[in-house]
């Protein structure tokens, strides 16, 4: 079935929502990179490249199937469906600084939507979120914002997918001796392998949710005891 184009009201939305200054706190976390350079395991341009393609494949593995099922839930008008995205999200957060990450992000999301969009299926799920005890998540809030923006659950994956790879990105240019179109370079790379990505994580349940690299759990549970830290994660 073929795709309609964005219409403009549609496109500016994605755009806005997609940016990385929207203020959700981003800017404050590094998704591991911080450590793994103070650890040595990132020196370079190719490392870097290397990392950046783990992450953004562990997102879509993880974090992107519970935003898929936020969104699909949200067309459904099916709060519990969300919250169950929302559960799953949380307890695969191995470590405190992953946990920390998708919650202040999601609840800032979730903040700023309900001030800027008005009310919103994600909006009723945040007001749902204290009394039922399970938090909204970042990529869960994103995919339930983005259906009731009208926006498709690709352009919320594409979303989550480009901001993981920025954030690293952004971080690394503050952490590492790399410049700009190199980083530019490396983002152009990894937003090729979107498209691929979701093609798999659209077919997968909550079950089948995945976030299997050791490296990246360990360098976040050291970089909660590091003594100099410019990133909260």
């Amino acid at each position: 079935m073929a795709r309609s184009v964005p219409t403009i009201p549609a496109a500016l939305r994605l755009l806005q929502f997609g940016d990385s200054m929207f203020p959700v706190g981003a800017f404050a976390f590094s998704n591991g990179l911080e450590m793994a350079v103070q650890a040595g395991v990132v020196r370079d341009r190719a490392e870097l490249a290397e990392f950046v393609r783990t992450v953004t494949h562990v997102a879509a593995t993880g974090d992107g199937v519970a935003l898929l099922h936020g969104h699909r839930g949200a067309v459904a008008g099916d709060l519990d469906r969300i919250r169950r995205a929302d559960e799953a999200v949380h307890l695969r957060k191995l470590s405190e600084e992953a946990r920390t990450m998708t919650l202040r992000m999601g609840r800032k999301l979730a903040e700023a939507a309900g001030q800027v969009a008005g009310d919103s299926m994600l909006d009723k799920r945040f007001r749902d979120a204290e009394p039922d005890g399970v938090p909204v998540t970042y990529p869960v809030a994103l995919g339930a914002l983005f259906a009731g923006l009208g926006l498709g659950e690709e352009e919320a994956f594409a979303v989550h997918q480009y901001g993981v790879a920025a954030t690293l990105l952004s971080a690394a240019l503050r952490l590492m001796r790399i410049g700009h179109l190199d980083t530019q370079a490396i983002l152009y790379e990894v937003n090729g392998t979107a498209a691929e990505e979701y093609q798999r994580a659209a077919v997968a349940d909550l079950d089948d949710m995945a976030a299997f690299a050791p490296m990246v759990d360990v360098l976040a549970a050291a970089h909660v005891h590091a003594h100099v830290r410019m990133f909260m994660n």
